[in-house]
C-alpha cells in the first residue's frame, strides 16, 4: 500500500485515468487519509518505477559487465590453485614448502593466496567450469559496479566512462586471485571516499584487510591507497582547497586505521614474512622479463587503445574543463598511471582510480557547454510504449547473459585443449615416459592438476618460488643462449621433454641421437632420452 503522501486525491484522475470506474475490489484504502488508489493503478506505477529508464540503465550496465566478464576458464595458474585449494581442503593445512616440482621440492614456499584457493576449489566441486565462471564474473561486474558507484551526477556519463575504463581493464581478467584483490580494492576505495563524510566507515578497513592479507598478497595495494589519501589529504589543505570536514580529525583516523591495517598483516600462516613478500615480486627483474603481464602495455595492440584513450582523456580534460582536479586526485593519478604504464597487470587498478575523476571532469565539461541540460529539456515523461521498450531492452539482455554463459561454459573444453597440451598429458599418463619431465612455463600448473603426484613439475607459474636465476636458466635452455643451455639436463637428469613444436630446444634435441620424438602434434612434443 502506497504511503497517502504520495498522491492528493486530485491528483488521482490525471495520474490513472478512468478511476472512477473502478468497482470496490480494485480498490485499497489508506489508513492515513482514506483516499482511494486502484490496485491495478498502483501496480502500473510501480512497474513504472522499476522500468524509469535511469534503473534500466543500471541493470543493463550490470549485465553487460557481466557479459564482458564471463569468459573461459584459461589462465595458466588456475589448475595449481585448484589443485592447491584441493589439497587444503583434504588435509586441513596449508602448504609450507614446495610439494609440486622436483625442481623446489622442500624448499620454502608461500601460499599468500591460500583462501583464495580454497574458494576457487570449492565453487570448482560444487558447480564445476560453470561456477567458476558465473562466480568471478560476478566479482568482476561487482567490482565495476563499486567503480560506478563513485561517480557523481548523471549516471549514463559514469556508465559510458565505466564501460571504457573496463574496456582497458578487460586483458587482466579471469578465474584468478588478483580479480578478488580488485573488489577488495574497489571496496576499499568506496569507503576512503565515503569516510569523508561518515568517519566511521574507516573502521571497517581493518576487517577488509585481515580478509584481503589472506585471501592475496595484493593486500600491499590496499595500505598503499590509504597512506596516498593520507598524503593526498594533507596536500588538498595545504594547497588551499576546500574541505568539508575537520583536517586533523581526519588525519589522526585515518592514520590510526593504516597502523592497525600494518599491525595485522602478520595474522596469516606465513606470519610476518608478509610484509615482504610483495616488494620481492615487484623488484623481480625475472618476472618483468618473461611474464607478459608484467611487460608494459604494447599500445600497438588493439587491446591495449581503450588504456591509451582514457590515459589521454584524462590529460586533456583535465586542461580544459572547468572542474580543477584536487591535489588528492592528481597524486593518485600519477602513481596508477605510472604503474599502467609500466605493467599490464596494474591497468585495472588504474581504472579503479582514473573512472571517477574522468567521470567527474567530462561532466563539468558537459555541463559547461549545457549539453546535459539540452540532453534533460528532450527526455520524456514515462509513456506505455517507453515502459514496455525498457522492459523488451532489459528481457533481451538477461537472455543474452544466459545464452552467453552457457555458450562460455560449453566451450570450456574446446578452449582447454586449445590452450594447453591435452593430447599430450593423456599420452604422459597412459605410456608413463620416464621422469624426471622438462616442461613448458605455462604448462606446469596443468601438470600439477592432471599428473601429480605421479610426475612432479620442472616449472609453474610460481615465479617467485623458483627465483629470478632459476628463471633465467631456463629461459637460456629453451632459447639454447650459449653453451650452458645444457645445464638443467646434467643437474636434474632430465630423461623427458614436453614443449611446443616450435621450441629452439625441441629442435636441437631431435638432432641429437640419443633424443627420440615419442608423440607428436601442432601443441607440444615429447622427448625421451635413451629411447633408442
Amino acid at each position: 500500500m502506497l504511503p497517502s503522501s504520495v498522491f492528493s486525491p486530485s491528483d488521482m484522475p490525471k495520474c490513472f485515468p478512468g478511476l472512477a470506474s473502478l468497482t470496490s475490489s480494485d480498490v485499497t484504502l489508506s489508513r492515513d487519509s482514506g483516499t482511494l488508489y486502484s490496485k491495478t493503478a498502483v501496480y502500473s506505477y510501480g512497474v513504472n518505477q522499476l522500468l524509469q529508464t535511469r534503473r534500466v540503465f543500471v541493470a543493463i550496465l550490470a549485465l553487460g559487465l557481466f557479459t564482458m566478464a564471463a569468459r573461459n576458464v584459461t589462465d595458466p595458474d588456475v589448475w595449481w590453485h585448484l589443485r592447491t585449494g584441493q589439497l587444503i581442503v583434504q588435509t586441513r593445512a596449508v602448504f609450507h614448502t614446495d610439494p609440486y616440482s622436483f625442481t623446489r621440492f622442500g624448499q620454502p614456499w608461500i601460499d599468500h593466496e591460500w583462501l583464495s584457493q580454497i574458494l576457487i576449489f570449492g565453487v570448482y566441486r560444487l558447480a564445476g567450469w560453470g561456477g567458476l565462471i558465473v562466480g568471478f564474473g560476478a566479482v568482476i561486474a561487482a567490482t565495476f559496479l563499486f567503480v560506478f558507484s563513485r561517480c557523481a551526477g548523471r549516471p549514463y556519463v559514469a556508465g559510458v566512462i565505466t564501460l571504457l575504463g573496463a574496456f582497458a581493464a578487460a586483458p587482466s581478467w579471469g578465474v584468478r586471485p588478483q580479480m578478488l584483490t580488485l573488489l577488495l580494492a574497489s571496496v576499499l576505495l568506496l569507503i576512503l571516499e565515503r569516510s569523508y563524510e561518515h568517519p566511521k566507515l574507516l573502521w571497517w578497513t581493518p576487517a577488509l584487510m585481515l580478509l584481503w592479507v589472506n585471501l592475496h598478497a595484493g593486500y600491499a595495494l590496499g595500505i598503499a591507497l590509504m597512506a596516498l589519501f593520507l598524503v593526498g589529504d594533507a596536500l588538498d589543505v595545504a594547497f588551499g582547497f576546500k574541505v568539508e570536514y575537520e583536517p586533523a580529525a581526519r588525519f589522526r583516523v585515518l592514520t590510526l586505521a593504516i597502523v592497525v591495517c600494518v599491525a595485522l598483516v602478520p595474522l596469516n600462516p606465513y606470519g610476518v614474512a608478509m610484509y615482504a613478500y610483495p616488494l620481492e615480486t615487484l623488484r623481480s627483474p625475472a618476472m618483468q622479463s618473461y611474464i607478459g603481464e608484467w611487460h608494459s602495455p604494447d599500445f600497438h595492440q588493439l587491446r591495449y587503445l581503450p588504456t591509451l584513450v582514457m590515459i589521454v582523456a584524462t590529460v586533456a580534460l583535465a586542461a580544459i574543463s572547468p572542474r580543477r582536479l584536487r591535489p588528492r586526485e592528481i597524486l593518485l593519478l600519477s602513481v596508477t598511471t605510472y604503474a599502467a604504464l609500466r605493467s599490464v597487470r596494474h591497468i585495472p587498478i588504474y581504472a579503479l582510480i582514473a573512472i571517477p575523476i574522468l567521470s567527474a571532469t567530462l561532466l563539468a565539461w558537459l555541463q559547461e557547454r549545457r549539453i546535459t541540460e539540452r540532453l534533460k529539456s528532450r527526455r520524456s515523461l514515462m509513456t506505455p510504449a517507453k515502459t514496455l521498450l525498457n522492459a523488451m531492452l532489459l528481457t533481451g539482455f538477461l537472455v543474452f547473459l544466459v545464452a552467453r554463459v552457457r555458450y562460455v561454459t560449453h566451450r570450456q573444453a574446446g578452449n582447454e585443449a586449445k590452450e594447453f597440451p591435452a593430447a599430450a598429458v593423456s599420452f604422459i599418463a597412459a605410456q608413463r615416459p620416464p621422469a624426471p619431465i622438462l616442461n613448458h612455463y605455462n604448462w606446469g600448473g596443468n601438470f600439477i592438476w592432471r599428473l601429480y603426484p605421479e610426475y612432479q613439475v620442472y616449472i609453474d607459474g610460481r615465479a617467485d618460488l623458483y627465483g629470478d636465476a632459476f628463471m633465467d636458466d631456463f629461459a637460456t635452455t629453451y632459447y639454447l643462449r650459449g653453451d650452458s643451455w645444457r645445464r638443467p639436463f646434467e643437474k636434474w637428469g632430465i630423461r623427458t621433454v614436453v614443449l611446443p613444436p616450435d621450441a629452439p630446444l625441441v629442435t636441437a634435441l631431435q638432432a641429437l641421437p640419443d633424443w627420440e620424438t615419442v608423440y607428436c602434434d601442432n601443441q607440444a612434443v615429447v622427448l625421451t632420452k635413451g629411447a633408442r
